[in-house]
């Protein structure tokens, strides 16, 4: 549901998405398993407005912020902003903790094998040395509709 509504969202389209991963929870172990997927989008909204986009998203599917790094319906992180660095107190590009993340890297490295991140490192430098719990969990199945482009 959570790529589908991203395709819905004023202003942007879905490029590509990545398979769906499960990964042990971060945080609070007393919670379901997660699965994880990245997707490419390009947008004309400014970054704070995405922000703020993917959070009615997150709300819309019932989110409720309880904890930190609770369970969730939905979470929607902006990890990547093309080229640019951005240090917000609500929203820091790239994400303080993509490098650190096995569950976002293998599915960052499938949609997007070719990445150079802010500094010039590229997402295979990043790569962990094990899946560190990261399991594949199935194809990311998006409805498109063909536009005859």
């Amino acid at each position: 549901r959570g790529l589908r509504a991203l395709e819905e969202l004023p202003g942007t389209h879905l490029v590509t998405t990545s398979s769906l991963y499960g990964s042990r929870p971060v945080g609070p172990e007393d919670q379901p398993d997660f699965i994880n997927a990245v997707a490419a989008l390009e947008t004309s909204l400014e970054p704070l407005a995405l922000l703020d986009a993917l959070q009615q998203l997150e709300r819309e599917a019932g989110r409720v912020r309880t904890r930190r790094w609770g369970e969730r319906t939905l979470d929607l992180d902006i990890l990547l902003w093309a080229d640019r660095s951005l240090a917000l107190d609500r929203l820091q590009i790239p994400h303080p903790r993509l490098h650190e993340r096995a569950f976002v890297l293998i599915p960052l490295r499938e949609a997007a094998p070719e990445l150079v991140l802010p500094g010039g490192r590229q997402i295979a430098q990043l790569m962990p040395q094990s899946n560190q719990g990261v399991w594949y969990h199935g194809p990311a199945r998006v409805h498109r509709e063909r536009t005859g482009d």
